[in-house]
């Protein structure tokens, strides 16, 4: 069977919104800058150049020098943070949650695909440096989203109290959990090498970006790769300007919401706040609220007048946090970017944001789809060719897939629709006598057609079910392996932790996928290890 991708739009897990975008619909056209390919790179390096703050560089990179004072650095790295210093570097960013031990496999795939593309861009445009960033989510205070990773089926969670961002949350009381895992993994030496690498990263450090940032930097830092906490107070005097423009004018919301009215015809991702902005302190992540003449903090009995919340934002910016609306607005300004790299879901937001960023005058980066993988061993593939079965067959939705493969299987066809095309021909006669006479027989004519009918379909099902009871050791087959791949009948990269490939595969597991991984191809790789 072919062993190599399917694209986005025919995988069946990607949105309609998502498929018109990587369809370049006219009707989205409005919504977005330049489309993910080589060649508009050239467009977008001109544009960001023209309209980037390049006094923000000698923050950005004393502020990552400072991040990274406490961590074993590669050369690499350290070199990309040097670079940013300079006018003719920029980045390609990415940023995920500090989900336990990075969560589902699609962390990974986020930040290759991000190394992936400033290796393109660099061969294509070698006159310019390109660095990939990793942005950590280190303000989010949803921690009930990142508690946990699975392994083997198994939730490991751990149990703790947050009730403010998520970065500054203390790591103590880890040692638990960490030897639960530890028990999971075994003993062999891939086991042994996670443990060590968890921890190092959660025993040995005190919060939760500081772990993060350890891990993402064992896991990536010989590609260069970048990691940033924009929780920061340097980085975020930049960010004045616009914070006080949206607690005055509320211009994201008025913008953001013309951009949704366009979006009718699609799921909306995100609704927009009068005021996208938290108030943020060690144990405390609480909206900012325009009420009688006051600002408030949501929850809290704080409150300033206009005076004093602006005078706050000039002596303590990093009280001020932006919400999923203006976290992009903060990456824009911040690093000298020509792309986000995210999933489906955070596309579908950002392109509710373009009228927003012209707006402020900011320059809307590059929207690229993260690469999608599907991981099978050679054994699954021998049972999928043993099956008969292709990708896109295993791709299906479960129950369409059994009945396409029972179809496929039975020796005869499961359907009536010869019985049905007969059974119309004799109504079509009935119909013309019914005209001939009183219009009572016409009725009783209608009356059995649609009795008749339901029966012809009623007996199709159960013709199929029968064929399915007939055929269940084969079926069951090819529901265990699409269960083993699509594991809760979802994606695996949604699912599974990386360290349950690491274990057979070792320290092979990135490199191979650095090597597969095309970011500008918009395609669902399916790699073999």
């Amino acid at each position: 069977m072919p062993t190599d991708c399917i694209s986005f739009q025919s995988s069946g897990y990607f949105s309609k919104l998502m498929q018109d975008y990587l369809d370049q619909k006219t009707e989205l056209k409005p919504l977005y800058n330049n489309f993910p390919t080589l060649e508009n790179f050239e467009k977008q390096i001109a544009e960001k150049a023209a309209n980037f703050d390049n006094n923000n560089r000698i923050t950005l990179v004393n502020t990552l020098q400072k991040q990274y004072q406490n961590i074993e650095i590669s050369d690499a790295t350290k070199q990309n943070i040097s670079l940013l210093a300079l006018e003719n570097t920029f980045t390609i960013t990415t940023g995920h949650q500090l989900n336990l031990f990075s969560g589902p496999l699609y962390f990974l795939y986020k930040i290759i695909s991000t190394i992936n593309l400033t290796k393109e861009l660099k061969s294509k445009y070698p006159s310019y440096n390109f660095i990939p960033v990793y942005w950590m989510a280190t303000e989010d205070h949803d921690f009930e989203e990142i508690n946990y990773f699975n392994f083997k089926g198994k939730k490991i969670r751990w149990n703790a109290e947050s009730t403010g961002p998520v970065g500054r949350l203390s790591t103590n009381g880890l040692e638990d959990l960490f030897e639960i895992y530890s028990k999971e993994l075994g003993s062999s030496t891939n086991a042994n090498t996670l443990k060590k690498l968890f921890e190092d990263a959660y025993l040995k450090h005190e919060n939760l970006a500081d772990a993060t940032r350890y891990l993402a930097n064992a896991l990536f830092s010989s590609y260069g790769l970048v990691i940033i906490d924009a929780d920061d107070s340097d980085l975020k005097r930049a960010f004045i300007p616009f914070v006080k423009n949206e607690l005055e004018n509320q211009t994201s919301f008025k913008e953001v919401q013309k951009s949704i009215e366009s979006l009718s015809d699609y799921n909306v991702q995100v609704n927009p706040r009068e005021i996208n902005l938290f108030y943020i302190e060690d144990k405390l992540r609480e909206r900012i609220i325009f009420e009688n003449d006051k600002y408030i903090v949501n929850n809290t009995r704080i409150s300033f007048s206009k005076e004093e919340i602006f005078n706050l934002l000039e002596s303590n910016p990093e009280k001020f946090s932006p919400n999923v609306i203006m976290r992009p607005l903060y990456q824009e300004i911040i690093l000298p970017n020509l792309c986000y790299i995210g999933g489906g879901g955070e596309i579908a937001y950002w392109l509710e944001l373009k009228a927003f960023f012209d707006a402020v005058n900011i320059t809307f980066p590059i929207l690229l789809v993260r690469n999608s993988v599907l991981l099978a061993t050679e054994k699954q593939v021998k049972k999928a060719d043993n099956l008969n079965l292709t990708w896109k067959d295993l791709f299906n939705k479960s129950e369409n897939l059994i009945n396409e493969i029972t179809h496929k299987l039975s020796p005869f066809p499961i359907n009536l629709t010869e019985q049905k095309e007969a059974l119309q021909k004799q109504f079509e006669y009935l119909f013309e006598l019914a005209e001939k006479t009183d219009k009572s027989f016409s009725g009783a004519v209608k009356a059995q057609e649609v009795k008749q009918k339901k029966g012809l379909e009623n007996l199709e099902k159960r013709l199929l079910k029968a064929q399915k009871r007939k055929l269940q050791d084969q079926l069951q087959r090819v529901t265990d392996l699409q269960c083993e791949l699509f594991p809760n009948f979802g994606l695996q990269e949604r699912q599974t932790n990386f360290s349950e490939f690491y274990l057979e595969n070792g320290e092979q597991l990135i490199p191979l996928l650095i090597q597969k991984l095309k970011p500008l191809e918009h395609n669902f790789d399916i790699i073999i290890i």
